[in-house]
């Protein structure tokens, strides 16, 4: 959905041309505004004057320069000028330039889409050939469904994960956040997670990411779900409006296929780039800053990006979004995290201390909760599982006890339960990208721990020298 480049041409034509560009965009119901034009340019944005009456914020619009057509975003209204931040900040403008307003941006996703990896635009970047249009334009500010018409959540899913099936099983329509610091391993185990084969689709945002990765992330990783995906990239040289529309575009593809009664996967990596990104475009507009360095629309626009997954209403399908989230400095707490862990149906916590022991993927399963496990555990599974994080809490807590020497076997009976089975466990918990995914995770730990119950049992009754 890029504009067309124009040629310099008569002014009469520039703006009929701005008026068809206007029309592609705004809705139907919408007339076009009169322009305006460009009164300062700063290095984040630009204002124009005598649109303040016909735009709203979120609002695109069109420049016309010496070398085409160009977008912007309304960021800021104020009763003489407005505040449009470029989609890309070496778009050149002048003083004077016409400016029109454009409406809401629009995507009309298609199931022609899948195996395509596309801009935040909408705008195809694999070399496939252009895009199909769908029937019908979505803006990707949409809202969520009303609370009240949204299906229950309560199917269970498989994701071939060990350490999640077990300790934090998730289900159809739940919202999910792996936290960890940079070079832990958030991006593998999305890896890992994407090639669940419980979703007709899956759709891909990545955001902020490296360039050289994304052919790797869509042509390694996804393998045999390539042909049902769809992957929206923004790399982390690109403008931070472009960076803040990823993530929309993906979820408004998301939306598409769920009311077409699909079971959608929506990875977003990571949302955690998508608030710097606004932060970036709301610095530049002059919002100041509420905590550590993050304005107040950022926690706004999280919940309504957050909240626009999960299950649809009655008689279509669901949007199961796993969401990365890079903490700063390893802290948990900071201001990103902590807000989205309010907002998200469970979290996986990502140990670096884990990871430096070669443990992969590094998932501590004492800080890893899933609000909805109870969902997808049999009851059985549920008392198991409490048993084994029990035993795993007793294994740790104990760990400077028995370095020093002051374990005795037998003086603690579920203590030494834990010496001889949590090793055990920890090895079941071990997965690699490489691995086929788990078919049944309890059965894989229920095999190991027999196994070695029988090895310490063959040791104790061989006969001694």
């Amino acid at each position: 959905m890029m504009p067309d480049k124009l040629e310099i041409r008569p002014r009469a034509t520039a703006l009929r041309q701005l008026g068809s560009l206007a029309e592609r965009f705004a809705r139907p119901e919408t007339s076009i505004a009169p322009g305006g034009h460009v009164k300062t340019i700063s290095p984040g944005h630009y204002t124009v004057t005598g649109l303040s009456r016909h735009v709203r914020l979120g609002d695109f619009v069109a420049h016309r320069s010496a070398t085409g057509i160009h977008l912007g975003e309304v960021v800021r209204v104020e009763p003489e000028n407005v505040f449009v931040c470029p989609i890309e900040p070496g778009d050149p403008i002048g003083i004077h330039d016409t400016v029109i307003r454009v409406g809401a941006f629009r995507v009309a996703p298609d199931d022609s889409w899948c195996g395509r990896a596309i801009n935040a635009l909408g705008d195809p970047i694999d070399g496939g050939g252009p895009l199909m249009k769908g029937k019908v334009a979505r803006p990707i500010n949409n809202t969520a469904p009303p609370s009240m018409t949204r299906r229950r959540v309560d199917t269970g899913f498989r994701t071939g994960v060990r350490a999640i099936d077990i300790f934090s099983p998730l289900c159809l329509g739940q919202r999910l956040g792996i936290f960890a610091g940079s070079g832990v391993g958030k991006s593998t185990l999305l890896s890992m997670l994407a090639r669940a084969d419980a979703f007709d689709k899956v759709v891909i945002a990545l955001v902020g990411e490296r360039g050289r990765e994304v052919r790797e992330f869509i042509e390694d990783t996804l393998g045999e779900n390539l042909k049902k995906a769809v992957a929206v990239v923004a790399t982390s040289d690109e403008s931070p409006m472009v960076r803040k529309m990823a993530p929309l575009t993906a979820v408004t593809i998301a939306e598409h296929y769920r009311d077409q009664g699909d079971n959608v996967l929506l990875i977003v990596d990571s949302v955690t780039r998508f608030a710097h990104a606004i932060r970036e475009v709301a610095t530049a507009s002059g919002e100041p800053p509420i905590a550590r360095g993050y304005p107040a629309s950022v926690f706004t626009e999280l919940p309504r990006l957050l909240e626009r997954a999960g299950p649809g209403a009655e008689g279509t399908g669901t949007i199961t979004a796993i969401i990365s989230i890079l903490v700063d400095g390893d802290n948990h707490n900071d201001p990103i995290a902590d807000s989205t862990r309010g907002i998200l149906d469970g979290h996986i916590v990502l140990e670096r201390s884990l990871a430096e022991e070669g443990r992969y993927p590094p998932i501590n399963p004492l800080a890893s909760i899933s609000r909805l496990a109870r969902k997808a555990w049999t009851p059985d599974q549920e008392k198991l599982v409490a048993r084994l994080k029990a035993l795993i809490h007793r294994f740790e807590e104990t760990r400077d006890l028995r370095l020093i020497g002051g374990y005795r076997p037998g003086a603690d009976p579920d203590l030494d339960m834990a010496i001889k089975q949590v090793p055990v466990m920890y090895e079941v918990l071990k997965q690699t990208p490489g691995e086929l995914p788990a078919f049944d995770a309890f059965t894989d730990l229920a095999t190991a721990l027999k196994a070695a119950a029988t090895g310490a049992q063959q040791g104790m009754n061989r006969p001694r020298v």
